[in-house]
């Protein structure tokens, strides 16, 4: 065998080797994800609280409570998270937000939250349902959408 056909092979069983332990340890990271997200839910609660801002900003700048950022690796703290300021009852709190509601929660309206902590994990409108913004279409899609507007006058 010519030595390009021994290197080849050496390769592919090096590539084959790390896509089969990035799988193994995917697995394991998606079921510690999962039994997180059970023991959230577990402890979790619904309030009702009055949004007055949210933004996305720093986890240093946020103004949360000491021990939260001591708990974040020091790589995650410099990094932006959705932050929402609420008035729950007579306090107003600082809340951490997931990033999937983040966009459905409306600024200075009362809904009703599922929370764990400070962290929101989702909202429901109190006396109104959530206005849902439409997603942004790509390119392509407006392009289409364009076409066919144009073929069907």
């Amino acid at each position: 065998m010519s030595p390009g056909i021994i290197v080849l092979i050496v390769v592919l069983v090096v590539v084959l080797g790390a896509l089969i332990g990035l799988s193994i340890y995917g697995r394991k990271l998606q079921k510690r994800s999962e039994e997180s997200q059970a023991q959230m839910k577990a402890g979790a609660q619904s309030v009702s609280i009055l949004v007055i801002d949210k933004k996305r900003m720093k986890l240093t700048e946020a103004d949360l409570p000491k021990i939260v950022i001591d708990q974040t690796p020091k790589y995650l703290r410099r990094s932006k998270v959705p932050i929402v300021k609420a008035k729950i009852g007579p306090k107003i709190m600082n809340l951490m937000c997931d990033d999937k509601i983040f966009d459905l929660i409306p600024v200075k309206k009362e809904v009703k939250a599922v929370m764990n902590g400070i962290y929101i994990m989702d909202v429901k409108g109190l006396r109104t349902n959530l206005d849902v913004k439409p997603e942004k279409q790509k390119l392509f899609a407006r392009i289409k959408g364009k076409i066919t507007k144009n073929n069907k006058a």
